[in-house]
């Protein structure tokens, strides 16, 4: 009797859309030993919570451009979204993998001139990049894995006023944050007004939204659900849940770019020579795949966990009698920017804050790309930013 005939593919070949995802380790984080690159390390030491627990032997990784003024008057703090890192300017190289994520905005010459300013930017507390996350080393020579606690917004703030103190910086000229980052600049005006002159508030939000928290318990079950995940004690491992990270990324890629210009990018166009009807992919999740690629060899699962985390619990009102009165609080000049096809942070959460803090002025970048706009328009960005500190200035 001859041999059965394969079928037409079915709903069983799905799985080979899983593209093969092996990093170099079971974490893309940067490791003590590792190339450096332009970061500076602060020393912080132990390191009291929100929470009331104690972090102890705490490190931020930084770096720094430009020179800071007799007076101590020009620095310039920029603070990353999610998944950044200090490396804001400057090309990739050793210890860098990626280029400076907002070249265009800072450097000489630009809006944030490093040949004026004294510019700051760290990697973010809980973060993978250098600075004390669940990666690190713990006091007992492992790593801290499933131990490491969680953090809210104002603790990343707090570490971030000790590197100020560090730096003899008192009082920031300008301090700017976008989506995430916008957050911990809220932050810094709400818990520190004296410290800050000027604030920008770059699509972000004074709180997170139900619609942000669902598309952040998303994430996070995807990351908790990778088998590899191992309840966060991944590191001695060969594997990690690098499966789980990669889907983590490109559920919330989704949400950085807008519906009208993924299908004028893509459409429905067929992924190469592969045919969907028979399971193949379109080029949309070619591009979804490629991305979660790119964020598992430089960044690790359990710090977007925690930093996840303290994007959910983020509310400038909390114990401060509400939203409102959080924002009353703030008294540095501030510039709230929006994106129009912004479908993460909508322009509702940009005029909240632009009416709950006191004379704050609003402008909106026009862009087809979603959140993303904030990096991709660089030059509506760019004009923005150097008009309100040139009126400043005047």
């Amino acid at each position: 009797m001859s041999a059965p005939q394969p079928l037409t593919p079915g709903v069983g070949t799905a799985s080979a859309k899983l593209v093969e995802r092996q990093a170099g380790s079971p974490t893309g984080a940067w490791r003590p030993g590792d190339e450096p690159g332009n970061r500076r390390f602060l020393e912080i030491g132990d390191l009291t919570l929100e929470s009331g627990e104690v972090l102890p032997s705490t490190v931020l990784a930084f770096e720094t451009w430009g020179e800071l003024a007799p007076a101590a008057d020009n620095a310039v703090l920029i603070l990353h979204a999610l998944t950044g890192d200090s490396h804001v300017t400057g090309p990739a190289g050793p210890g860098h993998p990626t280029p400076g994520w907002w070249d265009t905005l800072i450097g000489p010459g630009r809006a944030v001139d490093t040949e004026r300013y004294f510019v700051v930017a760290a990697n973010i507390l809980g973060g993978c990049q250098g600075s004390t996350g669940p990666s690190s080393t713990a006091p007992d020579g492992r790593p801290w894995g499933s131990r490491f606690p969680w953090l809210t917004t104002r603790d990343q703030v707090e570490a971030e006023t000790l590197l100020a103190d560090a730096l003899g910086i008192r009082t920031f000229h300008l301090v700017i944050g976008a989506s995430l980052g916008g957050h911990r600049a809220v932050e810094w005006g709400a818990s520190h007004p004296e410290r800050v002159r000027n604030l920008a508030l770059v699509a972000t939000g004074a709180s997170t939204t139900a619609d942000q928290l669902a598309w952040c318990h998303l994430q996070e079950l995807a990351i908790v659900g990778d088998p590899f995940f191992l309840d966060g004690d991944y590191y001695s491992h060969s594997v990690g849940p690098v499966r789980g990270l990669g889907l983590a990324r490109a559920i919330a890629h989704t949400t950085y770019r807008s519906a009208a210009e993924l299908d004028a990018r893509f459409g429905r166009r067929h992924q190469g020579e592969e045919d969907p009807a028979v399971g193949g992919r379109y080029q949309i999740e070619s591009y979804l795949d490629h991305h979660s690629g790119k964020l598992i060899s430089r960044f690790d699962a359990n710090t977007y966990l925690i930093v996840t985390h303290s994007m959910m619990v983020h509310d400038v009102g909390t114990g401060r009698g509400g939203t409102e009165a959080g924002l009353g609080r703030v008294t540095a000049r501030t510039l709230v920017v929006d994106v129009d096809s912004d479908r993460l942070f909508l322009p509702e959460q940009a005029e909240q804050l632009a009416k709950g803090i006191p004379n704050a002025r609003r402008a909106t970048i026009r862009s087809l790309h979603g959140h993303d706009g904030f990096l991709i328009e660089a030059e509506q960005m760019d004009r923005i930013l150097r008009d309100f500190l040139e009126e400043d200035e005047a």
